[in-house]
């Protein structure tokens, strides 16, 4: 499950995209994240991993404002994000799925695209009520974008599907396409193989490197599975506790001493 060639975007050449500089949480007496530093260049795909618990999806949290770190700072594109709210960190270009599909299960396939690009449209409370030209212009145009983004991601033919209908890894794709409406510069994936059969999982892994290559996008992934993150990842950080014990290329990561007690813990760091 090797991944192509590493890309000109991501030779380590580009701006940092995504900074975070001491970022913490606590919950009550409870640190879920602690003094995490890391550093996602502009074209990179960047794998972030750990063991159940190590504060992982706590972290996409704090990047796409769910919540507001206790101290430390969050930097995208060079600007400060943390303290925004989620749609204004959406609208600087951030967008996210989940590890849990979070899709409106009642709607078609097209509304829920069509969901993820509100907050591009421009029709105010007035033109809604009025119906004038210019929003059905707009209406219509979001209607295409949106049955192109489909399309893009392999849903050709279910526009009209309801989503709850879909399979498994079309829904998980379509959790992609309705990211991909809000237009980002980074985009955020939370365990997006989880549940998926070994063919699926290879084709979505060849689809997270077309969104790169084809679309420039920057992405960070959380997965559970090693070796789809190194398969896919051009740099790695690794999680336990919520703070960070590894970090670099994955063919380095997979044989720190640290990360290899993290995952199967010290009897097999000593039979090793």
């Amino acid at each position: 499950m090797s991944a192509p060639g590493v890309s000109a975007t991501a030779t380590g050449k580009n701006p940092s995209i995504l900074k975070t500089e001491k970022v913490t949480i606590r919950f009550g007496g409870l640190c879920a994240v602690n003094e995490l530093d890391i550093s996602v260049r502009e074209g990179e795909i960047y794998g972030l991993i750990g063991p159940n618990g190590a504060g992982k999806t706590t972290i996409f949290n704090l990047l796409t404002g769910v919540y507001e770190p206790t101290s430390g700072e969050i930097h995208f594109k060079g600007q400060r994000i943390d303290g925004l709210r989620p749609y204004e960190i959406a609208g600087r270009g951030v967008s996210r799925t989940f590890q849990n599909i979070r899709l409106f299960q009642q709607m078609s396939a097209l509304e829920n695209v069509l969901v993820g690009m509100h907050s591009r449209l421009r029709g105010g409370i007035f033109a809604s009520i009025v119906g004038t030209p210019r929003l059905r212009r707009e209406e219509e145009g979001a209607r295409e974008t949106a049955r192109e983004l489909l399309a893009y991601c392999g849903l050709s033919g279910v526009e009209e599907a309801y989503a709850r209908s879909l399979p498994y890894g079309d829904q998980r794709r379509l959790e992609v396409a309705r990211a991909l409406a809000t237009q980002p510069k980074l985009l955020l994936l939370d365990e997006p193989t989880a549940g998926m059969n070994p063919q699926e999982t290879l084709n979505f892994i060849g689809f997270v490197h077309k969104l790169r290559e084809e679309r420039g996008l920057t992405v960070l992934l959380i997965e559970h599975d090693m070796r789809v993150v190194m398969g896919v990842s051009d740099q790695v950080t690794v999680l336990d506790y919520g703070a960070k014990i590894a970090e670099g290329p994955p063919n380095e990561v997979q044989k720190d001493p640290r990360v290899v007690e993290a995952y199967l813990g010290t009897r097999a760091l000593a039979s090793g």
